[in-house]
């Protein structure tokens, strides 16, 4: 019996990057994953890919800051697949400046993605897994659920990212609150706090090269130059950024059932970097 059999996973952010590999991981275990990513391609291209390796998916495309995303998402995976186990709050992406050009586009756009869309999404499913465990209550059966959030050593501050760092330190409160409010409900609430990982958010610049993507119409900057890079790999203890598949596997093992009783916890992906809070 693999883990996560037939638990139903929400993953947001899940047609790229860290978010593919988790639903990977978890389709992997058994689960039936509920793919988001803000254009089409992408998702349908990750639900295709566990559907042929015998696992089941679907696609919720769109924007998680859009104000009806939410209900959207949780209807999806209760009309598919008829529960909701598993929610991974990991869509996100940096727009960074010092705090005086930093616009209110630019600080609302990460806030509201970061930390507005997580909130939407667990107040959205609330009802569902409220009235789940109170069946399983009376069927005297110990039902748990889980609820990973995507925080960043950023948390405790990162020049140019006034906005980023909040809404990543608030995403802690977040879960340590809903993990005293849920914990009558049997769900584990916790978090991963990820440090330096290669995604397409963190490649390489060659010189004086500028890379942008497409985020909401948005053109985003991205990418860190060679000399910075290299920098933050000399103070990794491991001496390396994270892989994706690590990263997801941190994610992973807190959806496992040994994970039952912990919760509240923020486990640190950081290759051996200590942050202080």
């Amino acid at each position: 019996m693999k883990k996560l059999q037939d638990k139903v996973a929400l993953v947001t952010g899940s047609g790229r990057g860290i978010g593919r590999c988790i639903a990977l991981k978890m389709a992997s275990e058994g689960a039936k994953v509920v793919v988001n990513d803000l254009d089409r391609e992408p998702a349908e291209a990750v639900v295709a890919e566990i559907i042929a390796a015998g696992g089941q998916a679907v696609a919720c495309v769109g924007s998680v800051s859009a104000p009806d995303f939410a209900e959207r998402f949780v209807k999806t995976a209760v009309d598919t697949y008829a529960g909701i186990d598993i929610i991974v709050n990991n869509a996100g992406f940096t727009w960074d400046n010092v705090i005086q050009k930093m616009s209110d586009e630019q600080w609302y756009a990460i806030i509201d993605c970061h930390l507005t869309a997580p909130f939407r999404i667990l107040r959205a499913a609330q009802p569902f897994i409220s009235a789940a465990a109170k069946q399983e209550a009376a069927e005297g059966r110990e039902v748990f659920r889980k609820v990973v959030n995507i925080s960043s050593g950023a948390a405790s501050g990162n020049p140019g990212q006034s906005n980023y760092s909040a809404a990543k330190a608030g995403i802690l409160g977040m879960t340590k609150t809903l993990a005293k409010e849920w914990g009558r409900l049997k769900v584990n609430v916790n978090c991963v706090a990820f440090g330096l990982i290669e995604t397409r958010l963190t490649q390489a610049l060659a010189g004086d090269e500028s890379k942008t993507v497409q985020i909401e119409g948005r053109e985003i900057k991205v990418g860190v130059q060679q000399s910075m890079l290299d920098n933050a790999a000399r103070v990794i203890p491991l001496g390396r950024p994270g892989k994706p598949e690590e990263a997801a596997g941190a994610v992973y093992s807190l959806c496992t059932p040994e994970m039952d009783f912990v919760s509240g916890q923020v486990i640190y992906c950081s290759g051996g970097v200590v942050v202080n809070m």
